[in-house]
């Protein structure tokens, strides 16, 4: 029969649906990349604190980029509107698509109403990097911070994202925690939504 199986052609390039394509990127291909990012920053910078930063705002370009594609591959270009809403987005949803694996932990903080963090026992980032003496506390999920502050900030929920080394017992190596500390505007939103 002359038509069966005939593929759909599309007047515009535009109009073509977005395909969810492989979703898998080759993990020694991301170590490398990611590598090859932290020595062009590490060459350009004269302390540990403005690596972080250019790590961080790195994260941040893919992290809106992250949101974009999520919403609207997966939500139907709708957003969260709540906190605990984006919190959970992020935990879930960002970090499965990121990272393969939902991240360890929520954890809202004991101390100020407006901090959450974020933990992970060994972040992907983290995991084949071995850090000089001489960098100290020197932490690549400063680019994963990023990329939690880029999704918060594409969805109207502006924060100071930070990322931190714990030492946990029984572990080689610390756990990494993404500390999220919100911005005012976003308490007093989700006090008035109730």
């Amino acid at each position: 029969m002359i038509g069966v199986g005939k593929i759909k052609q599309y007047s515009n390039i535009l109009e073509k649906p977005l395909s969810k394509g492989k979703q898998e990127v080759s993990l020694s291909a991301f170590t490398f990349l990611f590598s090859e990012l932290v020595q062009y920053n590490q060459t350009r910078v004269d302390n540990i604190a403005e690596l972080e930063r250019r790590l961080e705002d790195a994260g941040y370009a893919v992290g809106a980029r992250v949101l974009e594609l999520l919403c609207h591959r997966d939500k139907g270009n709708r957003r969260e509107t709540r906190l605990l809403g984006i919190l959970s987005f992020v935990h879930s949803t960002v970090w499965k698509v990121l990272f393969g694996k939902v991240a360890d932990s929520l954890e809202k903080g004991t101390e100020h109403e407006d901090e959450y963090m974020i933990s992970e026992k060994d972040l992907l980032v983290n995991k084949f990097i071995s850090i000089p003496r001489d960098m100290g506390t020197f932490n690549c999920g400063a680019f994963v911070a990023g990329i939690v502050r880029g999704v918060l900030d594409g969805a109207g929920f502006p924060a100071v994202v930070t990322a931190h080394f714990v030492p946990m017992e029984g572990l080689q190596r610390p756990r990494t925690t993404i500390l999220i500390k919100f911005a005012e505007e976003v308490l007093q939103r989700e006090a008035r939504l109730g």
